[in-house]
């Protein structure tokens, strides 16, 4: 036992504890383990002053767990005695009290009477020092698999429960203790700063400040006290902006107000989550088991980063969204890992019976798809919504609107953001920091669904029925999950540099300032950005960017070996981020675990065995090899240019890269700038010409590949199909537009011609990729296009465009093959405006001219364009 040190102070008295508190203590012994929050809370203390300890809550328990922490850790113990005015006192003291042995109340005065007498001790002494230490003790804040199914029911909560409910819960859970010590607080500088506060309002105050105190820490343990939903839904309904709404929407259906009144309650409720303690350590405990039997493991990176920035924060985490389990995922291993779980915006669609009240009851607030032409629900909605980020709730919601898909991250729609924008302009109490979260999987749940959706099926509706079909897929195995945390933004600096006087456009919640649209669609964009820089390259990945460039989805095993270990290494020598994560298995484990997983089939033959992915899941496996396309990118465009040219100069490469960079950028959520893009593509050159993939003459200015049966050519053409294809859909979408000619298409008949166009391309080259004709990929490009001013639209609402568009077709026969260009122009659909791409020829790939970048095209543009007005 260690020694207790024993203070200066001439007031304080060893003590006997009572026999009684002895044997308790020694019958509780066994039932309870302690971990002190710090480990060495002594280092805390100050020396020569006595020391007073204050606890949250009054109780035997409570003091017998002190008593023992403050023992194990070299404490004075907290049953030494004070000398106070008229009596002598325990060192330890409540804020609140319960009179009466099994139903007393609880009395919220407890703490005046003690603090009181340390203050009149003071006074009395003006030599004299107390520190006070406030000390939390938790049991139970979150039981483990091995607790038990019955011991969640009794864990942590803000409930103030009687004896009996306490003594189970040290039974059940004891060993699940935990004990906070804060640093200690110097009585004789509180009352030194306090000079004319009556003794009375001083006690109040620190007795005020101490339940401040004690909220706080429990609201970073066990999350905040929202277990009364009624009170969020009152507030809500109560708020000015809801009142008028209410008032407003009886006027104009010509309804009574009440009847209004009970439509906003109904929306609220609708609305609001359910939070409750108990069903979230519940849930923790039966997902242990689920994962267990689901995932072969889950991993998180960088999460000591995002939890040293989350203090002081409104901390809304944003991940990516490609599964249901997605919600489960985030906010069972933030609650594993002892942080608060997020409330989390779900759709409405997954209300369902049963299934919706327990998403509640752990968090989930539900929003309908579109708030269009209900303009009450839309007001109650965001006065819900800045209600929680007022409270300091952590929220969680995916700003891509819904699950991806195709593995590649989607559009972000900015709705969530402008609400949590607006709410924070109202009250900005607490900055708010953006957490990003890359999920990377191995094997998806809902694979096959997504395949049928983008071949078009209609997407299934969620059900209970269908819910519980699907438990089918339970019986599978699903490898691996990884959580990585990305760099956090915080949205005051943003604020700071887009509007100085941001702070007064909360003034009115009516107004949205000029320059909110800006700083959202920057904020989404930066999303996106550091989600992509947080990913995690698993063995899956690897195969899929291999298997799936190769005509069958068939590589010989040496050559699969290559080229995961040639992928390996660009990713590691030139890192993407310091944030993304590379599986650490050697190239033939990750064969060995594609084919355990059931990715990959081994075909023997006595030449060498050939690794293959067949049918469905080379479609699926599509998936994960666009989950990190976006690290591929810069080396995907330098293998390109050499695939259907033997020689180039160095400069071509590097210039025809910036002409196609805004929309790879725009595709896939890209970091640099043009010349930061241009950088890595000479950074990726290197590397090729280190490897000896590529040869560099003329002082490095020309680059030259090998022969095609050439190993470097070979990995070159397979790391440059990675990207082909959106290649080619730019190309079909400038092509149908130039074959039509201008003023003769809307960019939704664009859209359409696109989609038909690659539809049928798929179909007669048995193309497994089923993004290639995405119709929001397509979409996308023509925006970027219209951004850089080289299309746009007339009065007439038809699509416009100059010969810079004619000359962007006229490149891409540096990139695609002759047979592919033809093959495209043939099935586009287009009217008598049908021209000859390869009337001109292409770039010289040896004079170092790429033409001119598309920032000077939308300068000529421009010009060309105002000239003519004139």
């Amino acid at each position: 036992m260690p020694d207790i040190p024993m203070s200066a102070d001439p007031h304080v008295h060893v003590a006997r504890s009572p026999w009684w508190f002895k044997l308790l203590g020694r019958m509780l012994e066994p039932w309870v383990r302690i971990k002190r929050d710090p480990a060495e809370p002594a280092t805390l203390l100050g020396s020569g002053a006595a020391v007073c300890y204050a606890i949250e809550r009054d109780g035997t328990s409570d003091a017998l767990i002190l008593e023992r922490a403050c023992r194990e850790a070299g404490l004075p113990s907290p049953m030494q005695l004070l000398d106070l005015p008229g009596r002598r006192r325990r060192s330890v003291f409540s804020l609140s009290r319960r009179h009466g042995w099994l139903f007393g109340r609880t009395d919220a005065r407890g703490p005046r009477e003690p603090i009181g007498q340390l203050i009149r001790a003071l006074e009395d002494d003006p030599e004299r020092d107390i520190q006070i230490v406030p000390v939390s003790i938790y049991v139970g804040r979150a039981p483990n698999r091995e607790s038990g199914w019955f011991s969640v029911l009794f864990a942590e909560n803000w409930l103030v429960v009687g004896r009996f409910r306490r003594m189970l819960a040290l039974l059940l859970n004891g060993r699940d203790t935990v004990v906070h010590f804060s640093a200690p607080v110097s009585l004789r500088s509180v009352l030194a700063e306090s000079a004319g506060i009556s003794p009375e309002r001083l006690t109040r105050k620190i007795a005020r400040v101490l339940r401040t105190h004690f909220r706080r820490i429990r609201a970073a343990v066990i999350g905040p006290d929202l277990s009364h939903r009624r009170t969020v839904v009152d507030a809500v309904l109560n708020t000015e902006p809801v009142r008028d709404a209410i008032a407003a929407t009886a006027s104009k259906e010509n309804i009574p107000l009440a009847k209004a009144e009970r439509r906003a309650r109904d929306f609220a409720l609708e609305i609001s989550a359910d939070y409750s303690h108990p069903v979230v350590r519940s849930s923790s405990f039966l997902l242990s088991n689920f994962w267990n039997k689901l995932y072969d493991g889950i991993a998180m990176h960088h999460f000591d980063k995002a939890r040293a920035a989350a203090p002081g924060h409104e901390v809304v985490y944003v991940p990516c969204h490609r599964s249901h389990t997605d919600y489960l995922l985030l906010s069972y291993q933030l609650h594993h890992s002892g942080v608060v779980p997020p409330h989390i915006a779900a759709g409405v669609n997954l209300n369902l019976p049963v299934v919706g009240p327990i998403l509640r009851r752990g968090g989930a607030f539900f929003l309908r798809r579109s708030f269009k032409g209900n303009a009450l629900y839309s007001v109650v909605f965001n006065e819900y919504l800045a209600q929680l980020v007022d409270r300091g709730v952590p929220l969680e919601y995916f700003i891509e609107g819904g699950r991806s898909r195709t593995g590649r991250l989607l559009a972000p729609r900015a709705g969530m953001l402008v609400m949590t924008l607006r709410a924070f302009l109202r009250a900005p109490r607490r900055p708010v920091l953006f957490q990003p979260v890359y999920i990377g999987y191995e094997k998806l749940m809902e694979g096959k669904s997504y395949i049928g959706e983008l071949s078009g099926k209609p997407k299934e509706k969620e059900s209970l029925l269908g819910l519980i079909r699907g438990l089918k897929v339970l019986r599978q195995r699903y490898g691996h999950v990884t959580l990585n945390f990305g760099e956090p933004i915080l949205l005051t600096p943003m604020l700071d540099a887009a509007a100085p006087d941001w702070r007064e456009a909360g003034a009115d919640p009516d107004t949205k300032p000029e320059w909110m649209n800006r700083v959202v669609d920057d904020l989404a964009e930066r999303i996106q950005v550091n989600i992509n820089r947080a990913a995690d390259v698993n063995p899956i990945n690897l195969l899929a960017l291999a298997l799936l460039a190769t005509p069958k989805h068939a590589m010989a095993e040496n050559d699969l070996l290559a080229q995961i270990e040639l992928t390996k290494a660009m990713l590691q020598e030139l890192p993407y981020s310091d944030r993304v994560t590379i599986t650490p298995m050697n190239p033939q484990g990750v064969i060995a675990y594609g084919e355990q997983m059931g990715w990959i089939r081994r075909v023997r033959h006595p030449l060498g065995d050939v690794l293959v992915t067949e049918g469905e899941q080379a479609v699926l496996l599509s998936y994960f090899r666009n989950n990190v396309l976006h690290l591929n990118a810069a080396a995907a465009w330098v293998a390109a240019c050499f695939l259907n040219n033997r020689r180039m100069s160095r400069s071509s490469v590097v210039r025809l890269g910036r002409i196609i960079y805004p929309f790879i950028q725009g595709e896939l959520f890209l970091p640099w700038d043009e010349d930061g893009f241009a950088a890595q593509v000479q950074d990726t050159i290197e590397f090729f010409v280190r490897r000896g993939i590529l040869e560099a003459s003329a002082e490095g200015r020309v680059l030259e590949r090998g022969p095609g049966q050439d190993d470097g050519a070979y990995q070159l053409r397979v790391i440059a199909r990675s990207m082909l294809q959106a290649f080619e859909r730019y190309y079909i979408a400038i092509a149908a537009l130039v074959k039509n000619g201008p003023h003769t298409m809307t960019a939704g008949e664009l859209e359409t011609a696109c989609t038909l166009t690659a539809q049928r391309l798929s179909l007669l080259n048995e193309l497994s990729a089923p993004e290639f004709f995405d119709k929001a990929l397509f979409r996308g490009f023509i925006q970027k296009l219209r951004e850089a001013r080289v299309v746009w639209t007339d009065d007439a609402g038809k699509l416009d465009f100059s010969e810079a568009l004619e000359e962007m077709v006229r490149d891409a026969r540096v990139i695609l093959a002759r047979e592919v260009r033809h093959s495209i122009l043939k099935i586009t659909p287009g009217g008598e405006n049908d021209r000859d791409f390869d009337a001109r020829p292409p770039v010289d790939p040896d004079d170092g001219s790429a033409g001119p970048s598309l920032h000077d095209r939308h300068v000529a543009n421009e010009r060309e364009r105002h000239h003519g007005q004139h």
